[in-house]
């Protein structure tokens, strides 16, 4: 009877663990500057992604807001069976604030080792991204800056960019391209303000 209150406790003490480590989406997703000013562990967790893999900051941060809207618990819209009017589960096993697929980020967790990764968590999230978009550079050959293929690539998975399944879905192109612009605009947001970012990371980290 103790063991099972204990686990009853647990569970209820990680509920609540992981409740406090939810976060709101920026308040204004528009500016880079603006969501980096707001949540400035996100411009640690985007730089540490730009050392470890080489991939620019606005890129990810353009395909995330795509993807979930920056919302850690995002999820992708239900099925629905009988004439369309009962729910059945999700169309795909994505989630979080990458909408990451299952079995992909079970490919990052084996292939980086880190084990305790949540997509739920912005910084593991982000370096993810960072870790996917570093391989399509390698697999296809697409520029780490290059934020309407690589979210093709994304969305369709290396094979299907291969095999050009994108070009079956105009609806698809068209969400990229708009991707492609608002890293365009991230970029030269993210230009008259990464100075400043920088100084206070430092500071931060000198009186850490």
């Amino acid at each position: 009877m103790l063991k099972k209150n204990f686990h009853y406790f647990y569970c209820a003490l990680l509920a609540v663990s992981l409740s406090g480590c939810a976060t709101s989406p920026p308040k204004d997703t528009s500016n880079l500057c603006e969501i980096f000013y707001e949540k400035r562990d996100w411009y640690d967790a985007a730089s540490d992604m730009n050392s470890k893999w080489g991939v620019p900051i606005h890129v990810p941060m353009a395909m995330m807001y795509q993807e979930s809207s920056f919302r850690h618990d995002a999820l992708p819209p239900r099925d629905y069976v009988f004439f369309g009017l009962i729910p059945w589960g999700r169309v795909s096993s994505a989630y979080g604030y990458s909408q990451a697929k299952t079995p992909t980020w079970q490919d990052y967790v084996r292939e980086t080792g880190n084990g305790w990764a949540s997509r739920e968590d912005f910084d593991d999230a982000m370096d993810f991204m960072g870790w996917f978009i570093s391989k399509t550079h390698k697999i296809n050959g697409v520029s780490k800056w290059d934020a309407y293929a690589q979210y093709l690539n994304y969305h369709e998975g290396w094979g299907g960019y291969k095999r050009k399944t994108y070009n079956r879905k105009a609806w698809l192109k068209t969400v990229a391209a708009k991707v492609k612009d608002r890293s365009y605009r991230y970029a030269k947001q993210l230009k008259s303000c990464q100075e400043d970012l920088d100084t206070h990371w430092l500071w931060r980290w000198l009186t850490s």
